[in-house]
């Protein structure tokens, strides 16, 4: 007990988590293992000293912790060799990840970087953006579009296309550059695209396309920018106007990849291809920080063939082959596991576990798409109280604005799952 007492002192001197202070106000739990879909506490929370992580670490432990395939991955790779510079070098495991990564995304998506982190492949993708215009010599084609409501990560130029008022980035005004921003779109999956919407749009993109390098969009789920879920018709729409009006198309999938929605990625609910896409977090399983940036041929040969004919960007540790070798095995699971049928059971007993969540006060919608469920506030949730009432039901949650939501493992079972539904439940009514 000593040694946790004097790690808490430590943690809330000098470690500095995200989203938070400094020092720390709310101690974070202190974790001391993590096996399948649990997290074992080194003190107890409400009584608990494991809780089933409904939050797949965010997003990304879509194979839940310590999977045998997984850490026998990352101990072959490690006998190998843990890291070498990719700068004039190469290796098994990158290459064979991304030529899977080219394989079983849209066509015609076919050259891959790999990148360090979601934000980081944000960057890329915006850099190979203006990069590709410059090298066709149009320089005037510097800005981007997307809708509000979105979210793209912490560095500056994904913060640029996040939502200018209602995101957290509104600190920044004034000092990021200035992109073109849409209206949020109309929420509803299974809805139709609204003409108006549509109309808004198109008039946007054609005004500004003479200084539009691109639209960034994360299809189907706006994820930390309000967990809301549209139509596909959208990514049908951006296509077709981006091809009439000489602008690029980037999907950032970087949460929505592998799986999360229903489809293996959400552009393949709308039949449509990007032209650059960025995926990360669920790709190495939680395991290692990795994500990528494909794009088109026709986006990697109008860069090379610029006066400056490389891409300027160079992780240090770009293609790490522990990262890259989990990756391959992460989406070996995948395959072997018929990720389908996993979240398939897990959409069902989301709708049914979070239906009793809609009589209760205070709750303005309920939503369910592949593995992700969310209950909507219509006020901004006590995030300590809603912790500590999922804690009571052995559930970590982490609620934001006014979302108390779910992105399970893929490995749930469904006693596992039915205790998270209630947990979420519970969480929605004290919060």
């Amino acid at each position: 007990m000593r040694d946790v007492r004097r790690l808490r002192e430590l943690d809330r001197r000098h470690v500095w988590h995200p989203y938070a202070p400094m020092p720390g106000i709310e101690p974070p739990l202190l974790v001391e293992s993590a096996a399948g879909v649990r997290l074992r506490l080194a003190q107890p929370i409400e009584g608990q000293v494991e809780l089933v992580d409904a939050m797949s670490s965010w997003w990304a432990a879509i194979h839940g912790y310590g999977h045998p395939v997984l850490d026998a991955a990352v101990r072959d790779q490690l006998g190998r060799m843990s890291h070498v510079m990719f700068g004039g070098l190469t290796h098994e495991p990158a290459i064979r990840l991304a030529a899977r990564l080219a394989e079983i995304t849209p066509d015609p998506l076919e050259h891959v970087f790999l990148a360090d982190s979601g934000s980081v492949a944000v960057e890329v993708a915006v850099k190979m953006c203006l990069q590709y215009w410059r090298s066709l010599g149009h320089r005037g084609k510097h800005r981007l579009l997307t809708w509000r409501g979105g979210y793209h990560g912490d560095t500056f130029q994904p913060m640029s296309v996040c939502d200018p008022e209602g995101g957290m980035h509104s600190l920044w005004t004034g000092v990021l550059p200035r992109q073109v921003f849409a209206d949020a779109p109309p929420t509803g999956f299974d809805t139709e695209p609204d003409l108006a919407y549509t109309a808004h749009l198109a008039e946007l993109i054609e005004r500004h396309a003479h200084e539009l390098a691109a639209v960034i969009v994360e299809p189907v789920v706006q994820n930390a920018g309000g967990m809301r879920f549209l139509s596909p018709g959208y990514l049908r729409v951006l296509r077709e106007l981006c091809d009439a009006h000489g602008v690029l198309l980037v999907f950032d999938e970087i949460a929505t990849g592998f799986g999360r929605t229903g489809a293996l990625f959400a552009a393949d609910h709308a039949g449509v291809a990007p032209d650059v896409m960025c995926v990360g977090k669920a790709l190495t399983g939680g395991y290692l920080t990795m994500a990528a940036a494909l794009c088109t041929s026709e986006v990697a040969c109008g860069i090379s063939r610029g006066d400056f004919p490389v891409l300027a960007h160079g992780p240090t540790f770009m293609a790490n082959p522990l990262a890259a070798a989990v990756a391959n095995a992460s989406l070996d699971l995948l395959s072997d596991q018929a990720w389908e049928r996993q979240v398939d059971r897990i959409e069902k007993g989301l709708r049914t576990g979070l239906a009793p969540a809609r009589e209760l006060s205070g709750v303005r919608d309920v939503r369910v798409l592949g593995a992700i469920g969310v209950i909507q506030l219509d006020h901004e949730v006590d995030r300590t109280a809603a912790t500590r009432a999922a804690a009571r039901h052995g559930v970590w949650i982490r609620p934001f604005r006014d979302l108390v939501y779910t992105m399970p493992p893929y490995v749930v079972d469904d006693t596992d799952l039915a205790r998270i539904t209630t947990a979420l439940t519970a969480a929605a009514a004290a919060g």
